[in-house]
């Protein structure tokens, strides 16, 4: 039985939307709408420890537009799923409490654990069966707060929640534009150092296909494939090799501000955080030594939005 059902992905810089028809028998997921917003809600929140009054503000602002969405479409389950920045937030009650009052649901601060299985869910489904990939899959989630890694074939085997996004890499170590060798160096150091905590506990060298997700992966594929525009048909199920991953990384390092943002594909809203958020990509392709990567547009808001169709009625 098909169910219409939205889900919401608020991360560290962005928030999103999916409103769909799901048939969990057919294993079917049709978009009534996907959309997407920067609205950076991790501002300084590695330095401060508490969300911006100017970040609530601006995530607040686009939760009424997506009320309105969802209102519309007749969206029968609402899920609301709040990432990194928000579960490291002192004053993450007051973000709940916006939430509520502007969508009715109680916005669920998930663990790491959690937002890495939900990623794997709504990377690999479609690709689960068709042959087109070797597993393992090592999904990687590649966040503006943190990445989330999670190695399984049809369901997820060890997963581990890790703080190396684009937005945190980018505050703590790319300050200068473009960022210096030092800050580069520190920040690969920094990285290094989280995947040995992965590695502890997620046995990367079984992994055989990578699967990239979110907004750094597919800009770097967008990137990479040189398009005019962003274009989400060309870049979903890409395979960026490692040497373009490397080109585009140095590229990106190398580019001020201004540079970068004139860049087709790249949306304004990552102009300052795409450096950092290459440089972990290619930290972790050369970690794996996986030469390629598939790219996702489907990821953690696909596996939120299976989870509200596939929960029994009444729940």
């Amino acid at each position: 039985m098909t169910r219409r059902v939205a889900a919401i992905d608020c991360g560290t810089n962005s928030i999103r939307l999916l409103v769909a028809d799901l048939d969990p028998a057919a294993g079917t997921l049709v978009d009534l709408d996907r959309r997407m917003r920067i609205v950076r809600l991790g501002q300084g929140v590695d330095r401060t420890g508490r969300l911006a009054p100017e970040a609530l503000e601006r995530t607040f602002a686009a939760c009424v537009d997506y009320a309105e969405v969802i209102r519309e479409l007749g969206a029968e389950r609402v899920r609301f799923v709040a990432t990194s920045a928000s579960r490291d937030a002192e004053n993450r009650d007051e973000f709940r409490d916006g939430v509520r009052k502007i969508l009715g649901v109680e916005p669920e601060v998930i663990s790491g654990d959690e937002e890495a299985a939900l990623s794997f869910v709504g990377a690999t489904r479609e690709l689960a069966g068709t042959g087109a990939v070797e597993t393992p899959y090592l999904v990687v989630d590649l966040g503006g707060g943190s990445t989330e890694f999670v190695l399984g074939t049809d369901r997820p085997e060890a997963a581990r929640s890790v703080d190396i996004g684009c937005v945190r890499m980018t505050e703590r170590h790319l300050r200068d534009d473009p960022p210096t060798p030092a800050q580069i160096a520190a920040a690969i150091t920094d990285i290094e150092a989280a995947l040995d905590q992965v590695a502890a506990v997620v046995p990367l060298a079984r992994a055989r296909t990578l699967v990239g997700l979110a907004g750094s992966v597919t800009t770097v594929a967008g990137i990479a494939l040189d398009l005019p525009e962003y274009d989400s048909t060309a870049i979903h199920h890409a395979r960026p090799t490692l040497d373009q991953v490397r080109t585009v990384t140095a590229r990106l390092l190398a580019s001020t501000h201004a540079e970068r943002a004139t860049i087709p594909v790249l949306h304004p809203g990552r102009v300052d955080v795409i450096a950092a958020g290459a440089l972990v990509l290619r930290t972790i392709m050369e970690r794996t030594g996986l030469t390629e990567v598939v790219v996702s547009e489907h990821d953690i808001l696909d596996g939120i939005a299976w989870s509200e169709a596939e929960a029994p009625a009444g729940e």
